[in-house]
């Protein structure tokens, strides 16, 4: 069975570690790179960057 395209990855916010965490999928052939979105980090009360762990 041949493996998709997509792939789940989860975010993590940089500037409170650990505090916040999301999880999505991005295509791994057109997106190569590590991922970075903003997201609301429910901790700290305030959109932040997100970037993806492994």
């Amino acid at each position: 069975m041949a493996k998709g395209n997509r792939v789940q990855v989860i975010l993590e916010c940089t500037e409170k570690p650990g505090s916040s965490r999301y999880v999505t999928t991005k295509n791994r052939r057109t997106q190569t790179e590590r991922m970075e979105m903003k997201k609301y980090n429910p901790v700290l009360r305030k959109h932040t960057l997100h970037k993806e762990i492994k």
